[in-house]
């Protein structure tokens, strides 16, 4: 039976988790993924994390997506991108697979973005030109990267949709759960103790990152935390465009703190 070589990396983390299995655990294995909305596949015939470059490329990678998912086989690769179906999909693929598989996947519409990586940019040029999801083709990790980050927040922006067309009671309930959280006065050493307990349960967060979080979170201000290269973003918009109360509850003293500093920021 085929083997197949998966990495999962988590954002903001420096190690990562190689998992051999076969080919029906792969598909059935759950992806723990609640940060967001979207996750990175990089089909490549020769990965092999054990290589310098390929493992520098996936430290970089991490620092923009929660999860990444690596195969070398095709077929595998196919089947689960098509399983996906409440997440967007970006996809770096080697020059060798690429032409043959990128036509076949296109139009799968959780796909959203492929970035070609080869080394010889100018003998790709002419069949990715007719491929609209094709960012480009790159020969260095870097400018991918640069491009990524780019597609991740026009991603996590084109995800909130929020209608003033009347009051929807999804708008009403929204409005309501704001006004609780902001009232609510607790432990803020317990709440982010609580927070970093939840991701490090239901998500693929690095440990890293989770240990970073729960020491330094009162030495940074709310929105260097907001805007910053961790998951904090990605995790409240997914949490609130889905009104996942969970997340929303687990995120609440950062919400809290973000309101008051915006405020505060006004009366200076």
């Amino acid at each position: 039976m085929d083997k197949q070589k998966s990495t999962t990396t988590a954002a903001g983390g420096l190690s990562t988790k190689a998992i051999t299995t076969n080919h029906a655990a792969v598909l059935s294995q759950p992806i723990r993924r609640v940060l967001q909305s979207f996750l990175l596949i990089w089909l490549d015939a020769n990965f092999d994390e054990s290589k310098d470059h390929y493992n520098k490329s996936i430290q970089d990678l991490q620092h923009i997506v929660a999860t990444i998912k690596t195969f070398t086989d095709v077929d595998q690769c196919v089947d689960f991108l098509s399983d996906i179906e409440d997440e967007k999909v970006f996809m770096i693929v080697s020059n060798a697979l690429g032409q043959h598989i990128v036509p076949e996947i296109q139009a799968l519409p959780q796909l959203h973005s492929i970035y070609v990586f080869c080394d010889n940019q100018s003998i790709n040029q002419q069949w990715v030109t007719i491929i609209p999801k094709i960012k480009g083709v790159y020969t260095q990790i870097e400018p991918i990267c640069e491009a990524l980050k780019i597609d991740c927040e026009h991603c996590d922006r084109g995800m909130i949709s929020v209608s003033f067309n009347g009051l929807d009671p999804l708008f009403m309930y929204t409005q309501f759960l704001k006004e609780a959280l902001l009232e609510i006065e607790d432990d803020d050493t317990k709440s982010i103790k609580e927070l970093v307990e939840y991701c490090r349960l239901h998500s693929d967060a690095s440990e890293i990152t989770l240990e970073k979080i729960e020491r330094e979170y009162r030495d940074h201000k709310p929105i260097s935390w907001y805007t910053g290269p961790y998951f904090i973003y990605s995790m409240l918009n997914r949490g609130l465009r889905l009104m996942d109360v969970d997340v929303i509850l687990k995120m609440g003293f950062f919400i809290r703190h973000l309101h008051q500093h915006k405020n505060w920021s006004k009366t200076t």
